[in-house]
Order: C-alpha cells, then structure tokens, then sequence
C-alpha cells in the first residue's frame, strides 16, 4: 500500500502489517503498521483515544488536530442511541462516505473504532438475552439487538467495527451464564459478518473468561472466520498467550479493551504482543488535576538529579498550593502546547478557579505523554532491548497513578449508575455555609413544615 506523508492512498480495505519478525508460537512484543485509505498510518504499539458522546473529553476536534499524535479514537454506540426509542437517531442522518466522522467533525486522518458500550462500561442491572445486550445511553438503560448493531455499523460505516460480546460488566459470571457466553458472542459475529458491507473491518471479541471456557468459540474464529475478520478484541489481555497460533491469527490486530490503570499493566501487555490500546485512567488522570511525567525507559537526566535517587510519581498533582508561583513547565523536556506555553502555577490557578482550561492544557499534555510513551517502546522494541528496557522503567517509577487531592470537573451522571441507598453525591453542591467556618449553617431550603415555619413567623401560608 502507497502512502504519502504517512495517509495512505491506495486500497479498499483496512491493513495490518507486522513489521517485526516474530515466532507465531511464542508470545512477545511486536511492531506493526495499520493501514487505511485517507486514514493516517499507525505505527504500533500504540493507543486510541477515549471518545465520550463523539469527542475526546476536554479537547476540541480542532485542538485535537493541532495538539495532539495518536491515530484513533474509541466511540461507544450507546454514546448516540438515546433517542432511539422514540425516532431515528440524529448520528443516523449525518450525511457523507464516513458518517460518524462527519457527526463527529473528526479530522480525517483518524481512525474510528465503534463498540457498543463503553470502556470502562457502566454496569447494567439487567443481563443480556440470546438476541441483544443492554447498553446505558444518557437517558437510562436501553436494550440493543444484534440486528439493530448491524444497521448502525452498516450506516455510521467506522472504520472499525467490533462485534457484540456477552460480557457481564460488574458481575461475575455463573458456570450457566460461562456456558452461554461464548456460544451467544459466536453468533452475534457470525450474523454480523454475514449482514456486513464491504470492506467493513470487523473484530472479533475475546471474552474476559479463562480460555478454555470459551475455547470451542475460539477456534471456530482461528479455523473458521479469521480470513473474514481484521482483528481481535481482547476483554482480558491474559487469554492472550493461550490463542491458537495460526499463521492468520497471528497476523491480525489485537486491540485491548482490558482497561489498564497504569504504565506498568500497558508494558506488560505488550509484552504478550498487544498492538492497540484503549487506556482509561489518562481521562481519569486529567479529571484528577494530575500532569503525567513518566518517560520510558528512564526519566530525562535533569529530573534524576534534581528529584536523587528515591522512586519518581508516574505524576505531577497540580492542585496543591505549592504550585501557586511555580513557573516552570508540566514536567521538564515536555514539548507539548501546554509546556512549551504555559507553567504549573497557571494551570494550578485554573483549576482553583474551576476553569475548563485547565482541564483543556491537562488533556493535551497527558495524551502528549502517552504518545512519547509508545514511541520510546516501539524505539526499544527495535532496537531489540525492550526487556532490559522494562526493567529499568520499574525501577524508576512507582506502579500506580498518585491519589487525587481536588475536586475534579463536574461528574457526567449518563457515565455513572447509583449502586444503592445512602451514597454520597458525586458532585460537591455549589453553594454552602455563607458564614465563617466555624459557625452552623443552615440549609438553603427549610426542612419544617410549613404551618411550623408560619408559627415562627417565617412566612405567612395562603391559601390556593
């Protein structure tokens, strides 16, 4: 396939391409290229981006476009559904070749890859049936069939389409609903690479269970249904190393959707050979106020002698008040928008002010991080001292990601569910006690009634 500028021209269909020679039979980190007409060549391992109602959150599709490298984002299906209930969805009518590019005003160097829920998904309380799961739009719980899926696929035409999975979010799975959950994931793929349009990427689902209990599901994939697909969707990057070893197997994309939480659980992954990633906790990371600082292998030599020898936070908490008249950038050796322009005492005061730039700059240089973070693994990767390389990292850095400390941007309820009484509001109220800390405030609205409120004379009641 021709490129130019990294865009390739030429083809119909997605491609993948393994660059780095790897034993089919032993599990290892590899380097690929994923291809696509007027899609700007991927370099892999790398990660896409998580969408939220068709955008990254915080970031602009402009912003996007300037500020940041990663090649894909992941979209929900449940994320543009809410109206299906009642009429045809608005993402229905978007008009054009790439429908859900145009709704969602994405540059057309990206590649979009369309799921049915998201990641991390909100647990439904209501199982999925032989035909369809539930999904949770920004309306409430909605059940999607299979043959529904397959119409959108059909008209939003993502450049990749991963098939419905049985997967029980939040609960774990019985020995009947194990038994089921291959057999069901099965036939959705089956049907839909029956019903598919041409061209249409589709990946096939690996399901968070051990592999043998769905190993008869797997095989028919590896023996049956692996020319006709462009990937795998693995739910638990563990299965992994047990996938039947075919020489087609082994060269179809592997895309994670097991939700790492940290650096450590990426590099891991990819040494079981992953090539994709979609990697929640930068979101959570931004939302928390914390600027990502860790680079692979080592941290850059200036931050090594000035932090000494202890081990180094994977990142910067931005809303102590230490940082109120610093003004030096994120992290050192950063060159992204956000510290090449501005400094931690800006970004600390925009997010003590609650003002959505802050938020805007975080997202930037997080992704920003992350994007370096890949490149310096495919750069070892080649180099042939990715091991070595692993090592090092674990000894500089700590595993997980630091605590938040502040309070984040406002909590979207349509990504959370309530998990039972007496739970405590996500969002802090915005207004409170007007008098000094010490003094016993009041609520904004009386909890007496109102003939006991009329009789301490605080208003007079009428009658209607």
């Amino acid at each position: 396939m021709a490129s130019m500028n990294g865009i390739s021209e030429k083809g119909k269909r997605l491609l993948f391409e393994v660059l780095s020679h790897v034993d089919p039979s032993v599990a290892g980190p590899r380097l690929g290229k994923l291809s696509l007409p007027r899609r700007k060549d991927v370099l892999t391992p790398d990660f896409f981006a998580i969408g939220s109602r068709g955008v990254v959150p915080h970031v602009t599709p402009d912003v996007l476009a300037a500020h940041t490298q990663f090649g894909g984002i992941h979209m929900a299906l449940e994320d543009f559904i809410e109206k299906a209930t009642t009429g045809k969805p608005p993402v229905m009518n978007a008009p054009g070749n790439s429908p859900l590019h145009t709704f969602t005003c994405l540059s057309p160097d990206l590649f979009t890859l369309l799921a049915p829920r998201r990641t991390p998904a909100v647990a439904s309380p209501n199982g999925n049936s032989n035909t369809a799961i539930s999904t949770f739009t920004s309306t409430g719980f909605q059940v999607v069939s299979n043959k529904a899926y397959i119409s959108y696929v059909a008209n939003l035409r993502p450049d990749i389409a991963v098939a419905f999975a049985d997967v029980p979010y939040g609960t774990q799975p019985g020995t009947k609903r194990i038994a089921k959950m291959g057999d069901r994931t099965q036939e959705w793929l089956s049907q839909l690479l029956k019903e598919k349009i041409e061209d249409q990427a589709v990946f096939a689902p690996v399901l968070p269970i051990e592999f043998l209990d769905q190993a008869e599901y797997l095989n028919t994939v590896a023996d049956d249904l692996a020319d006709e697909i462009s990937g795998l969707a693995f739910y638990d990057s563990n299965v992994l190393p047990e996938i039947p070893a075919t020489t087609v197997v082994s060269q179809l994309l592997r895309l994670s959707l097991d939700e790492p939480t940290s650096p450590r659980q990426i590099i891991r992954q990819i040494s079981l050979g992953m090539d994709i990633f979609t990697i929640p906790f930068v979101g959570f990371a931004t939302d928390a106020g914390i600027a990502l600082s860790f680079r692979f292998p080592r941290p850059p030599p200036e931050v090594t002698s000035t932090e000494g020898k202890g081990i180094l936070p994977l990142g910067i908490d931005m809303w102590p008040a230490s940082h109120a008249t610093s003004v030096i950038p994120l992290t050192t050796s950063c060159t992204c928008y956000t510290c090449t322009n501005h400094h931690r005492a800006f970004i600390q005061h925009l997010l003590s002010a609650k003002e959505m730039l802050g938020w805007v700059l975080l997202q930037v240089h997080n992704h920003h991080i992350l994007s370096e973070f890949f490149a310096s693994i495919r750069e070892s990767i080649k180099n042939g001292t990715f091991e070595a390389d692993c090592d090092e990292f674990a000894k500089y850095y700590e595993p997980e990601l630091p605590e938040k400390s502040g309070q984040g941007p406002r909590v979207r309820g349509y990504h959370y569910k309530s998990e039972g009484p007496f739970e405590t509001k996500k969002n802090k109220p915005a207004w409170g006690n007007l008098g000094g800390d010490d003094e016993e405030g009041t609520g904004l609205v009386p909890d007496q009634p109102a003939t006991e409120l009329e009789e301490k004379g605080f208003a007079e009641k009428t009658a209607t």
